[in-house]
């Protein structure tokens, strides 16, 4: 189902007394395609776990409107919406065994909606096989590890055969492995029902492994919305560029002149199209080419060996940071006996941005 958000707002009265009202979602407008699973990604306090709850209709918006495909389903009240949510906190019955867990939601329907007991355990039986579990419907939720928890807390989110499924950091409550093996199921239980699915994190290695699009928020606003990979390699700002990637993009404050992008004294790399100005420089640690006579110099701090790749740690008077991560293959040797490491940098992982707005800069050849 396709999920249209226009003009979303939701404000909530400051606790300080004379002080303006917060606004945890400013003005969303976004549609979320059909049968897709789309990544809410964001630091704490963003706004993402609150538009999730607007989706759902566990929060009412200020203002705005949400419709499930052409239906205005803003002030439906969240239990007709058809939507499935899983929490971080996986709130199962201790009391009740995985069976009963995942089939409490069909036992609530009331009327023309309540089931047959042989349609209920079928669907009982279905969701737990989608999320491998099968095997575990007499055990109670203390006698299971997180992630078996965690499995059934899809499960009875499924079994309602909700339209839409909203996870809000489902999985921060895993350990790394779990969290791993638990998204990869994620993913394929989202391919395998078609079920259109909001998933919140904070964690943007996770959104960008399983979402096929990723909404990119901040102070309750929308940065960027694209496929996973563009929002990387494209970013629109230097907000969206140092939330994604691991180790985290570096950042220098250089200037441009004659279209010449300089770090201190060093013209390092050809910017044509860009006037003359100061900018913000962001380079991605893999942007970095190790060279004798590379065009920027930093002083060398450490060489960390990583398997297949090098991490070379340096410094530079004009780096955001005290030090710069550099990453290049293991089959480049790096002289440690030198105080300095010399590299040229790729302009397709080099981003200019402006100094007061922070605003991508393009530049080309």
């Amino acid at each position: 189902m396709k999920v249209v958000l226009k003009e979303l707002t939701k404000r909530f009265a400051n606790r300080t007394k004379g002080q303006p009202d917060v606004i945890a979602v400013n003005h969303f407008n976004i549609e979320l395609p059909d049968g897709k699973l789309i990544g809410l990604l964001g630091p704490s306090g963003c706004g993402k776990s609150t538009a999730l709850n607007l989706i759902s209709g566990l929060e009412i918006p200020t203002e705005g409107q949400v419709f499930f495909e052409e239906d205005d389903v803003t002030k439906l009240p969240a239990e007709h919406r058809g939507v499935g949510l899983v929490f971080q906190n996986y709130a199962l019955y201790p009391h009740l065994t995985v069976r009963q867990n995942i089939a409490f939601p069909l036992g609530n329907l009331k009327g023309d909606q309540k089931l047959p007991k042989e349609e209920v355990e079928r669907r009982v039986e279905e969701a737990a096989r989608l999320v491998q579990i099968d095997q575990l419907m007499d055990r109670k939720p203390s006698e299971m590890s997180g992630g078996q928890q965690q499995r059934v807390a899809i499960a009875r989110a499924l079994v309602k055969q909700p339209k839409i499924l909203l996870l809000d950091e489902p999985l921060s409550n895993l350990d790394a492995r779990l969290r791993l093996q638990t998204r990869e199921e994620l993913r394929r239980i989202q391919r395998e029902t078609g079920i259109t699915t909001v998933f919140v994190t904070h964690d943007q290695e996770e959104a960008m492994s399983i979402s096929d699009l990723i909404i990119v928020m901040k102070e309750g606003v929308i940065q960027q919305v694209d496929e996973p990979q563009k929002v990387y390699t494209d970013p629109v700002n230097l907000f969206v560029a140092k939330f994604l990637g691991t180790p985290e993009i570096n950042v220098f404050r250089g200037t441009v002149r004659n279209g010449q992008l300089f770090l201190g004294e060093e013209s390092v790399l050809d910017v044509p199209g860009v006037e003359d100005r100061e900018v913000y420089v962001g380079i991605r640690p893999e942007g970095f080419i190790l060279s004798e006579t590379g065009r920027f110099t930093m002083d060398l701090k450490r060489v960390e060996e990583m398997g297949r790749d090098t991490s070379v740690i340096a410094a530079h008077p004009a780096a955001e940071k005290p030090t710069v991560r550099a990453i290049i293959s293991s089959e480049n040797e790096v002289d440690r006996t030198k105080e300095t490491v010399k590299f040229d940098i790729k302009p397709f992982r080099t981003y200019l941005f402006d100094i007061e707005t922070e605003e991508r800069i393009p530049f080309g050849g």
